[in-house]
């Protein structure tokens, strides 16, 4: 299994197999640019992002505890859910995990689709 571990700002490759860990590179950390100036406002209001974004709606995101692919999403738009239910499944490592709801709600937003990739704290679903 190969795994990548980031310490100091810098990432480290590591292949372990049969106990055994060996390093196959190890790199600089991408660190986030700084946030630019927010642009001016479109002179078309009628066009919309082509990623999606969160609504600004009072609520909770549930986020991807790993990085992954969205196998399964069990819940839309308008869907009650309980604390604990799951709410889609995430594939990393050859392994389902279950991603839950962290509190009891409605569904206000589905982030993503089955076979999206997503990274470590992407927003998945908003629950309110």
């Amino acid at each position: 299994m190969k795994y990548q571990v980031t310490i100091n700002n810098k990432t480290y490759e590591v292949e372990v197999e049969r106990g055994e860990a060996n390093l196959v590179a190890t790199y600089d950390a991408v660190t986030p640019a700084a946030p630019a100036a927010a642009p001016a406002p479109a002179a078309n209001p009628s066009a919309t992002p082509a990623t999606p974004h969160i609504q600004a709606v009072a609520g909770e995101v549930l986020t991807a505890p790993m990085p992954g692919t969205i196998i399964a999403v069990s819940k839309k738009v308008g869907d009650k859910v309980a604390e604990g239910e799951v709410v889609c499944i995430l594939e990393a490592m050859k392994m389902e995990n279950e991603v839950v709801a962290a509190i009891s709600g409605t569904v206000g937003q589905v982030l993503v689709t089955k076979g999206s990739v997503v990274k470590t704290g992407d927003p998945l679903v908003l629950i309110h």
